[in-house]
């Protein structure tokens, strides 16, 4: 039987995109304290960074699967 992960097939780049695009990188900051995220933050070094450090990573995939459960609430997804 196979399980559908809810983030296969969804890079980080995109993922990331996504919530800087709903949330801003202000609210990001505020997740998931990163400097990359407080001080001149971009897509560009947070994904640096965020493909570096797994325990970053796995803290923004965490903010992204809680995205993607308030989108199925609110029916969007």
């Amino acid at each position: 039987m196979k399980t559908k992960d809810p983030l296969e097939g969804i890079t980080l780049e995109k993922l990331l995109t996504i919530l800087v695009e709903k949330y801003g990188w202000e609210y990001l900051g505020d997740r998931v304290r990163i400097n990359c995220f407080l001080s001149n933050p971009s897509v560009k070094s947070s994904l640096t960074f965020l493909r570096r450090t797994p325990w970053a990573r796995a803290k923004v995939e965490e903010v992204f699967l809680d995205y993607l459960a308030e989108e199925k609430r609110l029916g969007f997804k």
